[in-house]
């Protein structure tokens, strides 16, 4: 018999009422992890409670991360209910609207976007990257970026937000590993749901060299592998696409 891909593990994974953030909380359920899901709406709470009546334990907090001060308080609420917290998930994500492109968007929506992306995930990192130093944990974070952190898509707010994101990982990875803390990212493509409107984007598909759009089960799959020693032992500071090839080639311009 395998061993557990997790044993005694604890996580917080924000975003977790839906979309890749759900995907990722439920499947490090499955898996043995006692599970914090946190969100802005109370629907985490029916999330969690089904989780729970599928066998697993899993906790809801509603938290509003664009809120000055929610960050450090969801950290706390994390480790007060689990006792350790050994996994940082940051998924959570304003919703995206298409119509806010550079000359639109506007200040408000901006600053939302970089508190709850960037703030946030910063203030979480750095909080539980204190805990798990102190307490001799050895950790894990995984942030969930986009493919936008390196290519433009005329929504600057949200494509700065995981540029971001992206150096901020790679600098927590850095102080982090010595301590035993291991810090990634996942680049996901075109996952319908959360974030993504596929109604929105008519002819991606056909710029998937898969031939499919992605699923939060996808995600969560490389999230398990990325967060497990088993698997994930020697990589930190890393960034690590679940596209299904769209990043092979500049899908925003004309197909010529």
């Amino acid at each position: 018999m395998s061993e557990a891909l997790f044993t005694g593990d604890t996580a917080l994974v924000t975003g977790a009422a839906n979309g890749i953030g759900r995907g990722i909380a439920e499947a490090l359920a499955r898996e043995g992890v006692r599970v914090v899901g946190a969100d802005v709406g109370a629907a985490v709470e029916d999330v969690m409670q089904a989780i729970r009546t599928a066998g697993g334990d899993a906790h809801a907090v509603v938290s509003d991360l664009a809120q000055p001060g929610a960050a450090q308080t969801l950290a706390a609420e994390a480790i007060r209910r689990l006792g350790k917290v050994s996994i940082l998930v940051h998924s959570a994500s304003p919703r995206r609207r298409e119509e806010d492109t550079a000359l639109e968007v506007s200040e408000a929506t901006w600053r939302a976007m970089l508190e709850v992306n960037l703030t946030a995930g910063f203030l979480l990192g750095q909080a539980l990257g204190r805990h798990m130093r102190d307490a001799g944990v050895k950790g894990r974070m995984l942030y969930i970026t986009s493919l936008h952190a390196e290519s433009p898509r005329n929504l600057p707010h949200y494509s700065a937000s995981k540029a971001g994101q992206t150096m901020l990982m790679k600098d927590l990875a850095r102080a982090l590993a010595p301590h035993g803390v291991r810090v990634n990212a996942i680049a996901p493509g075109a996952i319908p749901g959360g974030g993504f409107n596929a109604a929105q984007n008519p002819g991606l598909l056909a710029c998937i060299p898969m031939g499919r759009m992605g699923t939060p089960q996808d995600v969560a799959a490389m999230a398990l592998a990325l967060l497990s020693e088993r698997f994930g032992a020697y990589v930190t500071g890393t960034t690590i696409a679940v596209d299904g090839g769209i990043a092979l080639h500049n899908w925003i311009e004309p197909r010529g």
